[in-house]
């Protein structure tokens, strides 16, 4: 396969084991489960995590006073614990997970909306890295504080009242990264109190369809599932999933094929589908 076929924004294990201890890169484990899935991140991580990795804790880096699950923590709190982590702006940064291009690309969304230059997500996560033999360690990595200065775009992010504008107008089209099942009403939500559905107009594009075995697919495959899905690339898009994380596997695609007017609804269902006067479609999109 020709290089140029895949994501710009995704390394190889290749890439990264070559590069391992070069100063100026960053590697991030942002591996995050659901309860019902029985896997501890945290604990996984002390286990065993790629030499020189360091835990990207999703619970502790989103907003204390939001009552929502995961939201974009304030510009200068991310800058203040990211500084803490040893990362700058110019940093080259990897982000990576456990299966694979489930909760990384959320981490890369977060770092480019907040200012950093060079972010890419591990290709595979970390289960296929482990599984092929490559180095792992349990030894704490060493950190030297940084100064991260965020710079925020507001122009990626949507809010509620954005999202009830643009459903109500059709001026984005509403890629939503959610499970065929619960896009559709035929499964429950797994938080409680949340109709199921999705908002009308929206597309769904299950963040699962875009990658195969934790890898990232190319660049026609991708166009191919979005394509299938009825995503209209020439249109802006806005990208929506449970709790925001798993639309960012929407936004990476769209990224990788050269898709900038694009937002995430940092809200997603479980702002969309708790508010008992927002409009809910079911059934295919």
């Amino acid at each position: 396969m020709n290089v140029s076929d895949k994501s710009p924004y995704v390394v190889s294990p290749d890439w990264l084991e070559e590069r391992l201890g070069q100063p100026g890169l960053s590697i991030l484990d942002a591996s995050w489960y659901f309860p019902f899935q029985n896997r501890n991140a945290n604990a996984e991580y002390e286990a065993a995590h790629i030499p020189g990795a360091i835990f990207f804790d999703h619970e502790k880096l989103s907003d204390p006073d939001s009552p929502l699950p995961h939201t974009l923590p304030k510009p200068e709190a991310f800058a203040a614990a990211v500084s803490s982590m040893g990362i700058t702006n110019d940093d080259t940064i990897v982000v990576y997970d456990g299966p694979g291009m489930v909760t990384s690309p959320r981490v890369w969304w977060m770092f480019r909306t907040m200012g950093a230059n060079n972010v890419f997500v591990l290709d595979g996560g970390f289960d296929n890295w482990k599984n092929a033999g490559r180095p792992v360690t349990d030894s704490v990595t060493k950190i030297a504080p940084s100064a991260f200065v965020a710079k925020f775009d507001a122009g990626k992010v949507a809010s509620f009242g954005q999202m009830r504008e643009i459903v109500a107008s059709g001026t984005r089209q509403v890629a939503d990264a959610r499970s065929a099942g619960r896009f559709t009403g035929v499964d429950p939500e797994p938080r409680q109190g949340l109709r199921s559905g999705h908002m009308p107009g929206a597309r769904n594009v299950p963040s699962s369809s875009l990658s195969d075995k934790g890898y990232f697919k190319d660049i026609s495959g991708l166009r191919r599932v979005l394509d299938d899905a009825g995503v209209d690339l020439s249109r802006p898009i806005v990208t929506s999933c449970g709790s925001g994380i798993t639309a960012a596997v929407i936004t990476l695609a769209l990224e990788s094929l050269g898709h900038k007017d694009n937002m995430l609804y940092d809200g997603s269902w479980s702002e969309w589908g708790a508010n008992k006067d927002t409009p809910v479609a079911t059934g295919e999109a």
